[in-house]
C-alpha cells in the first residue's frame, strides 16, 4: 500500500523532461531579451520591506529589542489582569500582576531594568537619527541640555556627536546609570526627576510624560521650568500627539490606541491630543509650544517659558 501512494516511475520520468524542456525555453528567452534575467530575479525569492528590515539583529536602526520586550512575559501578563485590576484599589494592572509598580520592579530586577533599558535605547535611535537629521534648527542658541529620564544615553549621545559645542547630561535614576561613563561633551548623573533639574539652556523630555498622570506630568514640567533661564530656555518634548479626528487610517487609529492602553496597563500614563497638551503646558506655567511632526505618531515639542 505505501508504493501505491506513489506516482509510477515512468511518470515521474516524463514530468522531469518536460520541465527540463520548459527550463530550457526559459532560458533561451532570458538569452534574446536579457531584461527578463531581471525580472526573473524578481519573481524567484522574497525581500524584506523596509519596515521588516527593522526587526533584524544587524540592523543600524534595528527596533528589534523594543519588539522583544513588548511581547516579553513580564509585560505581557498584565494584559491578563485587566479584569481584576477594575475590581481592585491597584494604580495599574502591572501592580496586580506583579504585586508592585513597574518602576519599583524594574529597580529590582537586573532583567527587566536591562531589556527595559535596550528597547527604548532601540526606539531612541531611529527617532533621534531622525531630529538630527530634520530638525537641527531646535538645537541653535543652545549651550547646553539635560536629557531626563534619557536612561543608557541613546539620545543624548547621537545629539553630542551631531553638535560638539552644546554640553549634555543624561538624568536619570542611580541604578541606571550608576555603571555608565561620559565623555567629552556627555556626563551622566543619578537623580529624581520630581525633586531636581540641573540647571540648562534645554531639557529634553523623550517619551517621558507619556508615563505619568496629568498632575505627575505637571510636577515634572514644573521641575523643568525651574531649570531653565528665565529668557531663551526651552522643554523639547518627544512624544505622542493622538489625532482622534483623523478618519480613514485605521492602523493609525490602532497604534495610538494601543499605545495609549499599554501606559494604562504598565503605568499610571497615558497618550494625548493637543488640546491636553495645551493644558499640561498652561497648567505647568509656560507660555507657548510649537509641534513639528517626526517620525509616524511621534511629533516633536518646543515648550516656551
Amino acid at each position: 500500500m505505501l508504493f501505491l501512494s506513489f506516482p509510477p516511475l515512468e511518470r515521474e520520468r516524463e514530468r522531469a523532461r518536460t520541465v527540463k524542456k520548459k527550463s530550457r525555453r526559459k532560458k533561451k528567452e532570458i538569452g534574446e531579451k536579457p531584461f527578463l534575467a531581471k525580472i526573473e530575479a524578481l519573481e524567484e525569492g522574497y525581500l524584506l520591506t523596509p519596515a521588516s528590515r527593522l526587526l533584524l539583529k544587524d540592523e543600524p536602526l534595528s527596533v528589534r529589542p523594543f519588539l522583544l520586550a513588548m511581547l516579553d512575559p513580564v509585560l505581557t501578563k498584565p494584559w491578563h489582569h485587566v479584569s481584576e485590576w477594575f475590581q481592585n484599589d491597584d494604580p495599574t494592572p502591572f501592580d496586580t500582576a506583579h504585586g508592585r509598580t513597574f518602576w519599583d520592579y524594574a529597580g529590582h530586577e537586573p532583567r527587566l531594568n536591562h531589556f527595559f533599558n535596550d528597547a527604548m535605547a532601540s526606539d531612541a535611535r531611529l527617532v533621534t537619527s531622525m531630529v538630527v537629521k530634520d530638525c537641527k534648527v531646535v538645537f541653535d542658541g543652545l549651550n547646553s541640555l539635560v536629557d531626563v529620564g534619557g536612561g543608557t544615553g541613546t539620545v543624548a549621545k547621537a545629539i553630542a556627536d551631531a553638535f560638539p559645542e552644546l554640553e549634555c547630561t543624561v538624568l536619570d535614576l542611580p541604578h541606571v546609570v550608576s555603571d555608565l561613563q561620559g565623555s567629552g561633551n556627555l556626563k551622566f548623573i543619578g537623580g529624581d526627576m520630581f525633586q531636581a533639574i540641573p540647571s540648562t539652556d534645554a531639557v529634553l523630555l523623550k517619551w517621558i510624560l507619556h508615563d505619568w498622570s496629568d498632575e505627575e506630568s505637571v510636577k515634572i514640567l514644573k521641575r523643568c521650568k525651574e531649570a531653565l533661564p528665565s529668557k531663551g530656555g526651552k522643554v523639547i518634548i518627544i512624544d505622542m500627539k493622538v489625532e482622534n479626528e483623523k478618519k480613514g487610517d485605521d492602523e493609525s487609529i490602532e497604534t495610538q490606541l494601543f499605545f495609549d492602553m499599554l501606559m494604562m496597563i504598565l503605568v499610571t500614563g497615558r497618550e494625548r491630543t493637543e488640546k491636553e497638551w495645551a493644558k499640561l503646558f498652561a497648567d505647568a506655567g509656560f507660555s507657548d509650544y510649537k509641534i513639528t511632526p517626526i517620525l509616524g505618531l511621534r511629533s516633536l515639542i518646543e515648550v516656551y517659558p
